[in-house]
């Protein structure tokens, strides 16, 4: 198995329902398009993984949102280095199709009472779920690693709630601790990298907006686990 030295993370620049919430009345969730100071971030975020990945092959995945295909644009990767991969299991998630503002803060005040893993938007998903899908991609992305000729770098441009809970599948972190991370601001890039040991690291965590509040024992690691 070829293990990549980094499994690069990078959420999506702002996009137009970031600037104004009330476009979601009017256009679907997935066609929202990055507004210029989205392209901006989208193009620094770009100069920090240009240099980063040198002239290194990446295997890239995008979300299959507008806002995600246009930031992976604006990072002006060399295509001859890309192998690029729409997967829809990197998708936001689903608060429901046309979306009344008011109804969606109103479920979001629910949300943060209920807890943000476990709460369902009606018509939409829960944080639960979109961390199974989340696990069923991780699944098929450590089995691309037995291709002998798998690129030494993964990209995935995605949505910060995937974000989260791709590291939370990864490092077997618990529920209490996914509720306590805040969530990565637009463009942010984290960054699993391989050490000497044959594990992951990331290289910086994400802020936290309180303690963990767990239920009971938590956070034994399974030595078999080498993930």
């Amino acid at each position: 198995m070829v293990r990549p030295r980094r499994i690069v993370l990078v959420r999506h620049g702002e996009s137009a329902g970031n600037a104004d919430d009330t476009v979601y009345e009017r256009e679907p969730d997935h066609a929202l398009a990055l507004t210029e100071k989205g392209w901006q971030q989208a193009e620094e975020t770009g100069k920090r993984l240009r240099e980063v990945l040198g002239r290194e092959r990446v295997s890239v995945y995008v979300s299959p949102y507008r806002r995600t295909h246009e930031t992976l644009r604006a990072f002006h990767l060399d295509p001859e280095l890309m192998r690029v991969r729409e997967e829809p299991r990197l998708r936001e998630q689903d608060w429901g199709n046309w979306q009344d503002r008011d109804d969606v803060r109103l479920q979001k005040t629910y949300r943060d009472a209920y807890g943000h893993f476990f709460y369902r938007f009606a018509q939409g998903e829960s944080g639960a779920d979109v961390y199974d899908r989340v696990g069923g991609f991780l699944e098929s992305l450590y089995r691309s690693f037995e291709a002998p000729d798998h690129p030494p770098n993964v990209l995935l441009v995605t949505h910060g709630l995937a974000m989260r809970l791709f590291c939370m599948r990864w490092f077997h972190w618990t529920v209490a601790e996914f509720e306590a991370l805040s969530n990565p601001g637009n463009a942010e890039m984290r960054m699993l990298v391989l050490g000497d040991d044959d594990k992951y690291t990331l290289d910086r965590p994400f802020e936290r907006w309180r303690d963990p509040e767990p239920y009971g024992v938590s956070g034994i690691e399974w030595q078999g686990d080498d993930r």
